[in-house]
């Protein structure tokens, strides 16, 4: 295993990191980990349950041995009632031995090995049965491989812990998590913590011997473990592991002497993990700061002459500076944020000053309002100096959002329409407004009255702008562009239409995406817990910088220009990243034939 890891080192911690997978199969807490060294994890408990590991002692007792004795002391509680009976297992069959074992060692049910299987429960009256202190009743997010994590963790008092006796955990129990995307995770419940209870989302696994839980509990982390716990859940929606698939699952078993050197070498080989993830961790760290160092380095540019110096040395090293995702994402909310503040494209004294445009905006909208073709709104207050979130170039004006198009709700869903005629048409909705796209694959249908159709329906180059949910949400415009022939929107998605033909919409769905548009929202938004929203009113308000039109068409452009190019390197990460994994996941298939 160690020529493995030192032979191939490079290939091993090179891998792109990948987002975790919620636990399965994962020992370290890490929220994210490349996707070679999680690979060599699950590669070291692959080999450690095949008996590959470490190598057989012909001294030791043979695991039918140790089978014996769990046996006679399972009867002997049985016969102090202290357990239950189990009802015989049945003999795992040649066509349920997945591998061959070494010598000595055994294939047996997972219930042969245990004197209780079984969940926890809710306690009556549920969450109202929480306490600020007593005894911990541990719920599925309390379980990791690596530990308990008991920041989360809530109380119930004495009494409803007597109440429930059968959910008591006792030392060395191996906690299973049975439901949900945290499925699979597991760990031993240690010495020292105390009473306490557990969920119905999580199975209390108790070994007869207890000697054996580590390794039963990095025997259940094993991929080969993992993929019968996700493939063998039960019930309508396929998740859930009962007591009796649970005890059903057919487990390698070594002789005890050696269980105890494959857990001890896994903890070796683990730490060394943990060691090269947090080598490479440091390195993508020093990595983010040159990235961010570097594109300060173009925000803060206070000319174009040394904006292009720097644009230059970044431009030199694009293939080496951007590549995570993460870096180049970056790279994209710095040029947007260029781009807005007139740092982009450099200023053209012949341009048309923004003013006039603004002007002719404004004569068009009192034309129709006056005509009642649009809705006269409340004056905002002009805007002020302290207002005004940057320094922009001359010939450009700021104006609030209001004064340059027309701003409408969408159609509220549920009401009540008897007796009406209406049409049914697709409507547009929070889900379907990305930032600078729109996600078209799930849309859904609403019944407008037929008088109503034309005030709700979307036109082409028509903004849409999200009212708001989780933080992300908030202010995400997209551009309409005709791609259904009869669209509606939702209350939760404002429209906003352009007051001139001439006008530049892409420059707006650009300026309402960057950051400082973001940030606008976010500040203004209403906030809950997890949730975010903007009203009209704080749409309406938002403050835009306004170049001149001509210069409106070159940033769009110069924007389009280096946003290709950022796919671009997405699309060679993607195909890298693909590449590593391909060579990593043909290594561990090598590793478990070779």
């Amino acid at each position: 295993m160690l020529n493995l890891l030192s032979e191939h080192l490079d290939i091993w911690t090179g891998a792109p990191v990948t987002k975790a997978n919620g636990g399965r199969g994962r020992v370290s807490a890490a929220n994210r980990s490349p996707y070679g060294i999680k690979k060599l994890r699950e590669l070291i408990l692959e080999l450690a349950v095949r008996g590959r590991l470490v190598g057989q002692n012909p001294n030791d007792e043979p695991a039918s041995v140790l089978l014996g004795k769990i046996a006679r002391e399972k009867a002997r509680l049985i016969k102090e009632g202290k357990i239950k009976k189990q009802d015989p297992l049945p003999e795992i069959s040649e066509e349920e031995r997945p591998f061959e074992l070494p010598k000595g060692w055994r294939f047996v049910r997972l219930g042969e090995l245990t004197n209780r299987i079984g969940s926890g429960s809710t306690p009556r009256g549920g969450k109202s049965a929480y306490e600020e202190t007593g005894i911990p009743f541990l719920r599925s997010q309390n379980i990791w491989n690596h530990g308990l994590e008991l920041e989360e963790v809530v109380y119930i008092s004495d009494d409803t812990h007597q109440k429930m006796s059968n959910t008591v955990v006792e030392p060395n129990d191996i906690l299973l998590n049975i439901t949900g995307a945290s499925l699979g995770r597991c760990t031993v419940y240690p010495e020292g913590v105390g009473e306490a209870n557990v969920s119905q989302h999580v199975s209390i696994i108790r070994p007869t011997n207890s000697g054996t839980r580590f390794y039963l509990h990095l025997c259940v982390l094993s991929p080969y473990t993992q993929s019968l716990v996700w493939g063998r859940q039960v019930g309508m929606a396929r998740e859930g592991l009962s007591k009796k698939v649970l005890e059903l699952f057919e487990l390698p078993l070594p002789p005890l002497a050696e269980q105890h050197r494959i857990v001890a070498k896994v903890n070796e080989l683990m730490a060394l993990c943990d060691r090269l993830e947090q080598q490479q961790g440091d390195s993508s760290a020093t990595h983010q700061t040159l990235v961010e160092t570097l594109l300060a380095t173009l925000t803060t540019a206070p000319d174009h002459q040394e904006f292009g110096e720097s644009w230059q040395r970044i431009a030199t090293h694009f293939d080496t500076l951007f590549t995570t995702e993460e870096s180049i994402d970056q790279l994209k909310q710095t040029i947007l944020q260029l781009a807005v503040q007139g740092k982009l494209v450099p200023q053209d004294p012949n341009d048309e000053p923004a003013s006039v445009l603004l002007e002719k905006i404004s004569k068009e909208k009192a034309r129709l309002v006056k005509e009642g073709e649009i809705k006269k709104e409340t004056p905002l207050p002009k805007i002020t100096e302290e207002e005004e979130p940057f320094d922009i170039p001359k010939g450009w004006a700021f104006t609030r959002f209001e004064n340059i198009v027309n701003i409408t709700s969408g159609v509220t869903k549920g009401r009540k329409l008897a007796g009406r005629k209406v049409v049914i048409v697709p409507y547009l909705r929070v889900a379907n407004v990305q930032r600078g796209f729109l996600e078209l694959g799930m849309m859904k249908e609403i019944e407008i009255p037929k008088e109503e159709l034309e005030k709700f329906t979307v036109a082409a180059r028509d903004l849409l702008v999200t009212e708001g949910g989780d933080w992300d949400k908030v202010g995400r415009t997209a551009i309409w562009k005709a791609e259904l022939p009869l669209v509606a929107h939702q209350n939760h998605v404002f429209k906003a239409r352009l007051i001139l033909e001439k006008q530049n919409e892409l420059w707006l769905e650009k300026y309402l995406n960057s950051f400082i548009a973001r940030e606008y929202f976010a500040n203004s938004s209403k906030q809950t817990t997890n949730l975010a929203s903007i009203n009209k009113t704080q749409l309406r308000g938002c403050i835009v910088p306004m170049p001149p039109l001509a210069e409106q068409h070159r940033i769009v452009a110069k924007v389009d220009e280096l946003m290709a190019l950022c796919d671009q390197l997405k699309a060679k990460l993607t195909q890298s990243q693909e590449q590593s994994e391909k060579l990593i996941d043909a290594m561990f298939r090598q590793s478990l034939v070779a």
